[in-house]
């Protein structure tokens, strides 16, 4: 089979363009004058048959020439290497009467004389004196071994330092009777040199472990000259024979690449092995008809090379044609494949991108072929997944619905969920939708809507099975969509495990009370949970369940607000059959992923509801309790709303809470009030004995003075409640008398005022006007009244708690009341005032008769002349002598006495006459009686508290509100000056 005919088993595409390059100097690429091409460091060398190596730009300027061999030793540059991201360049210049010599040079270095560049080393290369020409060569990338296989079979091998000419040591490792054709090393933990001749292929250990064995062979066939190469991505050695392209290691080689037709060239270029066979030779003969038909049209026909590219992971072939010329050499550089005819033609293969591969691709609908190469150029995944939308889409133009849907839910990251579903909304492809919703869940990609349509097709399939798979899955869903779905569709059961599972259990105490109305199994879930999860579902659905189950939820409520509250095990929440009507009827599959708390018993449904009593032995608790709970506890007020048209509960629950010992002072106010206040309520609206035990339970909390309900609440209650024996009590306990003697008279309860003013009134003495204005209220009063409005008469007259004409004024608004009724009374008090008034007047004679007295003797002192008869001192006792001081008050004093020195006779009368009431403008001395000293300041401290009583009117109304006698009081404040707007001196 020709080369030709590889077509049928590679597909071909053409990923590379091809242009011709006109170089600047097209006689330095003449086949004549051209021996050897190498490339590297973004550099083109030539090696010419003169000795000389060219160097040229990436534009193909020529840059520099040296020469190589010495000028007219007839050597040609036969091999050379450049060592990629160096300047060194290494040449063999070979001329069959001499022994090869390999140079290194050092291009970035320059020879002072010559200019040309600096030649590291130099070392003539021995194979045995024999003179052979060099097949292949090979060397490390630093240049630390070389190998030069020569015609007559033999391999030399060079060690050494040859960078800095330290020496180097030949030694010829290999000898055969076949040629060699190539030669190749592979590094690792051992150096190893692939050796290829035209009948075998061999490897050699020629540093490192197994280091001086013989060669050991790979392979019995060999390869041709060129046909042997390193692919640097893998370190795989590439052999190309005419079946095949071959990769060896060193161990062995794997599985071959068929692709018959000669092979006369071979190289790597990144993923792509570039291929060039040779011309084939023609069949036909000189005289044969097609040779005289057409000629030599005919011959360059059949003499065409063919060059390709193959990409031999993905087994395509990226470029092929062929060439009227034969090919001198194929090299990369520059990013691009170049080939050179031996007719000088230069041809420049540039990759095209990787977008316009895949438009060659698309266009010919091979999406298979491009999502290998996408993942083999390393795109990402939205790149990837563009493909293979395309691809699905392909499919499903073609009707192959499942591919498609295959090729979806590969690309379904970078996807528009929308172009996808609208295209199986069909119900004959449900089964497809189906599955890339679920793959949408499974790549956190599914939106409410997408669960929602999910959901809808299991329903319309009733595939069950499904459902509860997708509930089970662990799948990224929209909860508050499924769940929805599933109580619409009556799946209770799901939706209870589907809430459960994601810790929703509000939502599972929803679904049990309003949608399966499993009350009992509510509340048993409820008491299941954590204290503040329990109580927010506990108020939530509180009234319900008081309806319900009244004995399960109040003992829930007690153990919260007491501080008891501890979630409980194995509480079953069973649905019973009649909840689950509207889903299927019976899914014994889900019951192996229900956990135990949700798990149905094996008995009929109408048995799996239990009431959580306090003394069912199935019910254990998590921890036995504890005086501290391990939440906050709420204020019971909070839990009062819940209670409403449930009043036994209320009272039990009440009841309860406190005899508790934690509860706060003002809690503590809010239960035993609103005890007593359910207390009342039930008394109300019972009769006979109910009525008095309720009432008697009401009465013994105010009773007790350990209870603190505030006085206001209870007269209320009462009030509202007509519950008088509570209003009494509570006001006399509070000191109220006054309130509860008028409640009897309000009520008309005479017997009860009398009562009450005989208990209170000698301590609330006010009592005693009100009874008599009750008394005389009316004739009926009056009369069950009797002695008893005598008796308040009197206590009224002896007390003075009323005056006379109030009382008249009083006993006269009604008209009841007689002459007869108050004529002792009057009689007594006009005998009364008459006896004040005469004494009265006794004590306005005296008071007058000591005033004019001390007028006159004040007129006296002021006006008349003193005369002093006193011998004595009044301080000593001694005889008086000058000199000598004399007051007024008629004591007489030694001036040594008064401990006055200096004062003279006549400033001490002089100041005596002014402390009289003389003229005070002569002397500023202020001398006092010392007998007379003391009473003088106790009548000038009465005079100044007057004069300071004068400003202060509180003292003088606090004195008349206190008085029981006003104008009594008027007249002391007038006697005693304090009435008058200025103080005056007397």
């Amino acid at each position: 089979m020709n080369a030709y005919s590889n077509a049928l088993v590679w597909k071909v595409f053409n990923f590379f363009d091809v242009t011709e390059v006109s170089p600047p100097d097209p006689t330095l690429f003449e086949n004549a004058s051209l021996t050897s091409i190498a490339s590297g460091s973004e550099s083109l060398f030539l090696g010419a048959a003169d000795g000389r190596v060219h160097i040229l730009s990436s534009s193909l300027k020529l840059v520099r020439t040296f020469e190589v061999a010495e000028p007219g030793s007839g050597a040609s540059i036969t091999h050379m290497k450049q060592v990629d991201g160096t300047a060194l360049l290494v040449t063999i210049s070979e001329n069959l009467s001499d022994e090869p010599l390999l140079k290194v040079w050092a291009l970035d270095k320059v020879e002072k004389k010559s200019g040309a560049p600096k030649c590291l080393s130099s070392l003539g290369i021995q194979n045995g004196r024999r003179q052979f020409p060099i097949s292949a060569f090979a060397a490390l990338d630093d240049l630390s071994q070389l190998a030069i296989g020569f015609g007559n079979g033999a391999v030399t091998v060079v060690r050494g330092d040859l960078i800095h000419d330290r020496g180097a040591r030949q030694r010829t490792v290999f000898e055969s009777e076949e040629p060699i054709t190539g030669v190749e090393f592979r590094e690792g933990n051992n150096t190893t040199l692939f050796l290829a001749t035209t009948a075998r292929i061999l490897t050699l250990t020629i540093s490192g472990r197994g280091q001086g064995q013989p060669a050991r062979p790979l392979d019995d066939h060999g390869c041709d000259v060129g046909c042997m190469t390193i692919d640097k991505n893998s370190g795989e050695v590439l052999v190309a024979r005419n079946d095949a392209v071959y990769y060896y290691r060193a161990n062995g080689r794997r599985q071959p690449y068929a692709y018959e037709g000669r092979k006369q060239l071979v190289k790597t270029f990144g993923p792509y092995v570039a291929l060039v066979a040779p011309p084939q030779t023609p069949i036909a003969t000189k005289s044969s008809p097609l040779r005289l038909f057409g000629g030599r049209q005919a011959d360059d026909i059949f003499n065409t090379t063919t060059f390709a590219v193959l990409e031999t992971d993905l087994h395509f072939v990226a470029h092929t044609e062929a060439i009227t010329s034969q090919v001198k050499d194929v090299f990369m550089e520059w990013g691009d494949i170049f080939l050179l005819t031996i007719d000088g033609k230069l041809y420049r293969y540039h990759e095209k991108s990787i977008q316009q591969k895949l438009e060659i691709l698309y266009q010919r609908n091979l999406y298979i072929e491009a999502i290998n190469i996408a993942q083999k150029a390393n795109l990402d995944a939205s790149q990837r997944n563009i493909i293979m939308r395309k691809y699905g889409d392909h499919l499903y133009q073609k009707g192959d619905y499942d591919t498609a849907m295959q090729q979806y839910l590969k690309a379904i990251d970078n996807t528009e969920p929308s172009h996808i579903i609208r295209k199986f909304l069909d119900t004959q492809r449900i089964h497809n939708l189906i599955e890339y919703l679920e793959e949408l869940h499974d790549h956190d990609r599914a939106t409410v809507d997408h669960t929602t349509l999910l959901l809808n097709c299991y329903a319309k399939l009733k595939d069950t099975k499904k459902l509860e798979d997708f509930i089970n899955s662990g799948s990224n869903f929209d909860f508050d969509t499924a769940t929805t779905m599933c109580r619409q569709g009556g799946y209770y059961k799901q939706a209870v495990f589907l809430s459960q599972k994601h810790g929703e259990h509000d939502i599972v105490v929803d679904i049990l009370v309003e949608d399966s109305k499993e009350y009992q199994e509510a509340l048993n879930y409820i008491w299941s949970l954590p204290a503040d999860i329990a109580y927010t579902n506990l108020m939530k659905y509180a009234r319900v369940l008081l309806e319900h189950s009244p004995k399960d939820t109040t003992r829930i409520f007690i153990d919260y607000y007491t501080g008891k509250f501890k979630p409980r095990k194995d509480q079953p929440v069973a649905l019973s059959s009649e909840s689950r009507s509207g889903a299927a009827s019976a899914l014994p599959s889900f019951s192996s992923f229900i956990p135990l708390a949700y798990r149905q018993s094996g008995s009929t449904a109408t048995n799996s509801s239990k009431p959580l009593n306090a003394d069912d032995t199935d019910v254990k608790a998590v921890a036995e309790e504890d005086s501290t709970p391990d939440y906050r506890v709420l204020r019971p007020r909070t839990a009062f709303s819940a209670f409403v048209d449930h009043p036994e509960q209320f009272i039990e629950f009440l009841e309860a809470c406190v005899e508790q010992d934690h509860v706060d002072a003002g809690d503590k106010t809010d239960l035993f009030t609103t005890l007593f206040e359910m207390y009342l309520d039930s008394a109300r609206h019972k009769s006979g004995s109910e009525k008095i035990e309720w009432e008697a339970k009401a009465k013994s909390l105010i009773d007790s003075k350990q209870v603190p309900i505030d006085t206001s609440n209870v007269l209320l209650l009462s009030h509202l409640s007509s519950y008088n024996d509570g209003t009494i009590l509570v006001r006399e306990q509070q000191g109220l008398r006054f309130d509860i003697f008028r409640s009897y008279t309000s009520a008309h309860d005479t017997a009860g005022a009398i009562k009450a003013l005989r208990k209170y009134g000698p301590e609330e003495p006010a009592l005693y006007p009100a009874a008599l204005t009750y008394f005389t209220s009316s004739e009926k009063v009056l009369e069950e009244a009797g002695n008893e409005v005598g008796a308040v008469l009197k206590k009224i007259d002896l007390d003075g708690l009323m005056a006379p004409l109030q009382v008249i004024q009083t006993l006269s608004a009604s008209g009841v009341a007689t002459m007869g009724l108050i004529k002792k009374f009057l009689g007594d008090t006009v005998e009364r005032e008459k006896k004040d008034i005469e004494s009265n007047r006794k004590i306005a004679a005296s008071y007058r008769n000591a005033t004019a007295n001390k007028r006159e003797e004040l007129s006296s002192l002021s006006n008349k002349p003193a005369v002093f008869q006193t011998r004595r001192c009044s301080l000593c006792g001694a005889s008086l002598d000058l000199p000598t001081v004399h007051f007024l008050c008629k004591h007489s004093f030694h001036e040594r006495c008064l401990n006055t020195p200096g004062v003279n006779a006549k400033a001490l009368h002089q100041s005596s006459q002014r402390i009289s009431g003389g003229d005070d403008n002569e002397f500023d001395i202020d001398l006092q009686c010392p007998v007379c000293e003391k009473e003088n300041e106790t009548l000038k401290a009465i005079r100044q508290g007057q004069i300071d009583r004068a400003g202060r009117h509180e003292l003088f109304l606090d004195a008349l509100k206190r008085s029981r006698n006003g104008m009594g009081t008027v007249s002391e404040f007038f006697g005693s000056g304090v009435m008058s707007v200025d103080g005056t001196r007397e």
